[in-house]
């Protein structure tokens, strides 16, 4: 839009004050232009970082906080970069790691008021940081400088606390299973299709002393999830509800349990004792049983599934079919927002750490540095960059694709409080090393999830 000065203004006027006919029209056509191309600018989608009504942002520093592996991290950091190149007044500083124990970090960091000013945050952290909608910067305030034009008004909406927009979704993502495609190509195993072809690839991979598959005890429930999955699709029944409500009964944990324990005792995952022994405490992206190819599968978020894709050193990852029962039946499979952007309350800078966010969302040279790092983004903007340069592809992609076919269940935040995790943990370490059957286990699950689930609303509500 061109920019009018004070002396083009009163050059206008004195245009019309002369009172020549001939004059005026000149004036009426200058004023129709300027018009015209400022509706049109007004018209215009946003699809970069939009500045203030005065035409800057105030010169500051801001923090900005992430989880991932190193792979989101490399191009993270490219980002910031090209944003500090564009923006050098507006500094931002890159505060990352992995996720084991960053929600304590991060939790630390709100309670004492020194949180960074732009936040990657997990779906759970709305109900446990803003319950009320207080905890985060309303974004609704901020509309000047985030564009939410290209978004799908639902997937806006996992970011909306009593009415406020608390986060941004990135993406949205659930839990895939990938394979090492060349270990199955060797022993001449097909990727399962059914629940039962999956137990029955236990007996084939013992032979060679593999795994077809393994579960991260160490990532906050992944254990837990496939044994969800399976009981929702046998059932029907959700196992929490979105307003964090416990929908199986003792009897539906139970199952879960017990589908558990059969894919130890066939050999389609190792047991906690082996793993342990053999990992220690590394995730199993980490796990030297992974990278060289002895465990051959694994259930990760179609989000995150790159850290697992780098570290491979022996064969190709490939995403797998979800898994259904032997009449096809394919529900119980889950989505959720893979992560969200939030901007602290307390932040000084509102404004900026907006425009930042928007660069990260909209900004078609920041998605194709991006990539799928953080899954296919939520950001019309994002996701048409990436597909004009042909960069909708990979494991991110495919296991999108394969989800947008089924008929998924959104997970409920509550389902992924920390607490809650503990208490899947708990059940399936004593099962796994016999500490007490699955009927015991599930009692005691049953009774502390419902217990705590009533405490930690009658709190937070």
């Amino acid at each position: 839009m061109p920019i009018l000065k004070k002396y083009d203004i009163i050059f206008i006027v004195s245009l019309y004050n002369r009172g020549d006919e001939s004059v005026k029209k000149i004036y009426f056509l200058i004023t129709a232009v300027f018009c015209t191309a400022l509706l049109s600018a007004c018209e215009k989608k946003k699809s970069e970082t939009i500045l203030n009504p005065d035409g800057k942002l105030d010169k500051c520093t801001l923090r900005f906080s992430w989880w991932g592996g190193d792979d989101r991290h490399k191009a993270t950091l490219e980002a910031i970069e090209l944003w500090n190149t564009i923006h050098p007044e507006i500094e931002i500083v890159p505060e990352y790691g992995g996720w084991d124990g960053w929600t304590e970090k991060v939790s630390s960091q709100i309670s004492g008021g020194t949180e960074p000013d732009i936040m990657q945050i997990n779906y759970d952290w709305l109900v446990t940081f803003s319950p009320d909608g207080n905890g985060f910067y309303d974004l609704n305030k901020l509309d000047s400088q985030l564009d939410f034009s290209s978004f799908d008004k639902e997937v806006l909406s996992f970011g909306k606390v009593n009415g406020k927009l608390n986060a941004v979704t990135v993406s949205v993502t659930g839990r895939g299973l990938f394979y090492n495609a060349d270990v199955y190509r060797r022993i001449g195993a097909e990727f399962p299709r059914t629940w039962d072809e999956l137990i029955a690839l236990g007996d084939i991979f013992d032979r060679e002393n593999l795994y077809p598959l393994d579960l991260d005890i160490q990532s906050g429930g992944t254990a837990w999830y496939l044994s969800i999955v399976y009981v929702q699709q046998t059932t029907g029944r959700e196992f929490i509800s979105m307003n964090g409500e416990l929908g199986f009964t003792a009897e539906d944990i139970k199952s879960a349990l017990d589908f558990y324990i059969e894919m130890e005792n066939h050999g389609v995952i190792r047991n906690i004792q082996t793993r342990t022994d053999e990992d220690g405490n590394a995730a199993l992206y980490q796990s030297p049983e992974f990278i060289g190819g002895n465990v051959a599968g694994v259930l990760e978020w179609g989000s995150s599934v790159g850290k697992y894709e780098s570290v491979l050193l022996e064969g190709t990852l490939q995403a797998g079919p979800f898994l259904t029962s032997e009449n096809g039946r394919s529900g119980g499979w889950m989505i959720k927002p893979s992560m969200l952007y939030a901007v602290s309350k307390h932040t000084k800078y509102p404004d900026e750490a907006a425009a930042f966010m928007d660069f990260m969302l909209n900004n078609k040279d920041c998605a194709r540095i991006l990539g799928t790092t953080r899954g296919i983004p939520a950001s019309g903007f994002a996701e048409e960059s990436l597909e004009q340069n042909g960069l909708l592809t990979g494991l991110s992609h495919e296991c999108d694709s394969m989800l947008e076919k089924l008929d998924t269940v959104t997970i409920s935040p509550y389902m992924e409080l920390p607490r809650m995790k503990e208490f899947y943990n708990t059940a399936i370490e004593q099962v796994s090393y016999n500490l007490c059957d699955t009927k015991t286990a599930a009692d005691e699950m049953h009774n502390s999830i419902t217990k705590y689930l009533s405490r930690f609303k009658g709190e937070n509500g």
